[in-house]
């Protein structure tokens, strides 16, 4: 019995001992299942933020500003051209390529010998002439002398021929007599006649005289404008340009010296497009006198003159398009003809307009603007102009929004963000300082790099280098040295 009892309990305890394995496989088995479906199942979504910088749409009137590329030109230049040929006697020492020159100044005198021989000439044929029509003159009072003493005598034999005849009706004459008379009648009468050819021949060398002295006298005055010709005066103040002569050069009649140009009398010519022309055209279709600005980029240091619009060309060009406008420039420093420049005009003022950066508007002419729950929205906007970086759009739908200034391609409607005002902490981003202090071997390149360029002028080569041997640079001077330099 007690074995029986033994045996019986141990069943039972072994019997328990596989239960409770049994339930302990069992719960773990249901743990690790458990386990396994939790890391197995998709983790909860989490939505992206983006931070985007944004711009209070604020609608205001902006006068648009139109950018176009020009030439200075002077609106006087002079040929200096040789009248007469010959060698070159006398020449100005100013008379040099970039030689500046007052009006009236004597530039070049060519040889003169020959006009001075040719006045002498012509002075000798006036004085002759003027004799000549001198002794016309004596002889056509000669003339009529005699033809006044040659009627006398007429009248005194016709007072003859009646004494005779009225003697030879009182029978006291003789018909003898009568003829004799008759006959110093009819001589006087041709004596007459041939006084008056003597006059008429007397009065045609007169008008031969006449004519011929108004000749001597064209003759004269030819040869003084000759003898002018041979000296050139300056017609203008101004400076000279493509000179190609030196002092003893024999030059031909017409043939160019050189170019004299107003320095002061500058404009400047620019090309735009038909559309931007219509736009600047005032209600009754001219082009009205629009203030300019012209910059010439001179590394650093920019030179700005301020001008009016005078014209523009009658013609559009073949094989051009658009418009050529030219405007006069007001006191020009520094400007010479030839620079190309960058010129501004306003346009007509618009309004209801908003000012943004290119980058916010899409091809689509869509830009994004924060709703609700700071979730971005497209909104159609009209584009007005552009304007460099910028784009000026219509201001209608848009008003008071908060503006996406740059769009990428992660952005779209529905994206949440976080907008970041303009101007506030967040977005600032640091600025260039305007100033740079430079060590010893960059200084050394850069004064080696301007000292070797040859097409800079001597002035703003001088102006440039001062500006290096300061202790600190300009960043704007330094970013175009490294630029001309590759690096």
């Amino acid at each position: 019995m007690r074995f029986l009892r033994q045996s019986l309990t141990g069943l039972f305890l072994l019997g328990l001992t596989v239960a409770l394995v049994f339930v302990a496989g069992q719960t773990l088995y249901n743990a690790w299942s458990e386990r396994m479906a939790r890391d197995s199942a998709a983790p909860e979504g989490r939505e992206r933020v983006f931070a985007v910088g944004v711009q209070i749409a604020n609608p205001e009137s902006i006068a648009p500003e139109l950018i176009a590329f020009g030439e200075i030109r002077s609106r006087r230049s002079l040929e200096v051209r040789a009248k007469s040929s010959g060698s070159i006697v006398v020449l100005s020492p100013d008379f040099v390529d970039g030689g500046e020159v007052s009006l009236g100044d004597t530039l070049v005198q060519i040889d003169p010998t020959t006009a001075e021989f040719d006045l002498s000439r012509s002075k000798n044929d006036l004085l002759d002439a003027e004799a000549e029509q001198r002794d016309a003159d004596r002889n056509l009072e000669l003339a009529q002398a005699e033809l006044e003493a040659t009627q006398a005598q007429t009248e005194l034999r016709l007072k003859a021929l009646g004494r005779q005849n009225n003697l030879l009706e009182r029978e006291v004459g003789t018909t003898a007599a009568v003829e004799s008379a008759e006959l110093a009648v009819a001589a006087a009468n041709q004596a007459v006649v041939a006084r008056r050819q003597a006059v008429a021949q007397s009065e045609a060398r007169v008008d031969q005289a006449v004519t011929k002295l108004n000749r001597a006298h064209i003759a004269f005055a030819e040869a003084e404008r000759a003898l002018a010709e041979t000296t050139i005066d300056a017609g203008f103040t101004g400076t000279l340009s493509e000179v190609t002569v030196v002092k003893g050069r024999l030059v031909s009649a017409n043939e160019k010296l050189a170019t004299l140009i107003d320095a002061h009398a500058l404009e400047v010519a620019f090309r735009i497009s038909t559309p931007q022309y219509v736009r600047l055209l005032d209600e009754n279709g001219r082009l009205p006198a629009a203030e300019v600005m012209v910059l010439l980029d001179v590394m650093g240091q920019d030179l700005t003159a301020t001008g009016v619009v005078t014209r523009e060309s009658a013609v559009v060009g073949e094989g051009q398009t658009g418009r050529r406008i030219y405007a006069r420039l007001d006191a020009p420093r520094g400007l010479k003809p030839g620079d190309f420049v960058t010129v501004k005009v306003d346009e007509t003022e618009i309004t209801n307009v908003v000012k943004l950066p290119s980058a916010a508007m899409d091809s689509q002419s869509r830009v994004m603007v924060v709703g609700e729950n700071d979730r971005l929205e497209a909104v159609q906007v009209t584009l007005v102009r552009r304007q460099g970086d910028h784009v000026l759009v219509d201001g209608t739908g848009i008003a008071g929004k908060q503006v996406v200034t740059r769009l990428t391609p992660l952005l779209g409607p529905g994206i949440r963000v976080k907008p970041l005002v303009s101007g506030s902490p967040e977005v600032m981003a640091p600025t260039t300082p305007a100033m740079i202090a430079l060590d010893d071997q960059t200084r050394a390149q850069l004064i080696a790099v301007v000292k070797t360029n040859t097409s800079m002028p001597a002035d703003r080569k001088a102006r440039v280098l001062d500006q290096l041997a300061q202790p600190e640079v300009p960043a704007k001077l330094l970013e175009r040295l490294k630029s001309r330099m590759g690096g």
